[in-house]
Formats: structure tokens, sequence, C-alpha cells
């Protein structure tokens, strides 16, 4: 079991209402008490851009850090809200809403937002390249993982 020192210790308590009919609404995963970092992201993202779609990926197992770690996250997001928005504002937006966790938790956030338009015509994530194993020979990424949680 994955020790409490390397999750967020922010607890989300309640799960935001959505105006928008749950048909439109895709989860990659059920929120769980155990993924909390994870549980964190959807939240966030569903409340402060009220997606068409969005898709959390926790991408951690594909990197050099212990197991059940929620450092490494690829998000798709689809929103009216980017309409007229360059990418880079979309981008900046999806960082805005997850400024906490990319200040503590998370180490890595891969992010595709994208208009309803351009979900219809292309509803697909883009691959996350594999890990170069920069900390493959680290062995204080326990200790950092642990302190950027602290």
């Amino acid at each position: 079991m994955l020790s409490s020192a390397f999750q967020c210790t922010r607890r989300i308590t309640a799960w935001p209402s959505s105006t928008r009919p749950l048909a439109h609404f895709t989860t990659h995963m059920d929120p769980d008490a155990k993924r909390p970092v994870e549980r964190a992201i959807r939240t966030k993202l569903t409340s402060m851009l009220k997606p068409d779609h969005v898709e959390v990926h926790n991408e951690s197992h594909m990197h050099a850090v212990p197991p059940g770690s929620e450092s490494h996250f690829r998000v798709l997001v689809v929103s009216s809200q980017f309409e007229g928005l360059p990418l880079i504002q979309r981008h900046r937006l999806v960082n805005e809403a997850l400024k906490e966790e990319l200040s503590s938790c998370v180490h890595a956030l891969a992010i595709q937002a994208k208009t309803p338009e351009q979900w219809g015509k292309d509803p697909s994530l883009g691959k996350s390249p594999s890990c170069m194993g920069g900390s493959r020979d680290d062995h204080t990424v326990e200790e950092k993982l642990k302190a950027g949680r602290e």
C-alpha cells in the first residue's frame, strides 16, 4: 500500500453538480478515495471549465516513480469555453484550474484542450512518449516526492 506521504493531503469533500447532462460527461475512471490527486484534477476541471467531455489519465506508472504515485497526468478537456482561444490560452486555463496540484503534487501534466467542434472532428487522445528514465538512477526520488507533499 502506498504511504499517505506520496498523496496530496488535500481531500475533496464534495462532488460539484454539473448543469450539463451526464450523458455528455465521460470519465476515464470513477473517482476513488485511493486516487485523491486524480479526483481533485477531475473535480476542478469540471467545476471551472464545464466540459462536454473530460478524461484524466494517471500516467505515473510509465515513469520512474514509486508504485501507486500520482505525479504524471494526461488530461483531455473538451469545453465551449475554449472557443476562439489559441492553444496557449486554453492551456493557461487548465493550468490555472490546477495551480495547487501543479505546485505540489503533480510533476508533469500533458494537456489536450479542444472545442466541441474539434472533438467532433477528431475524438482521439494523443499518446504519451515513453519515459526516458531521467530519475531511474536517482535513489532520492522517494524523498523528493514526499517533500513535495508536505
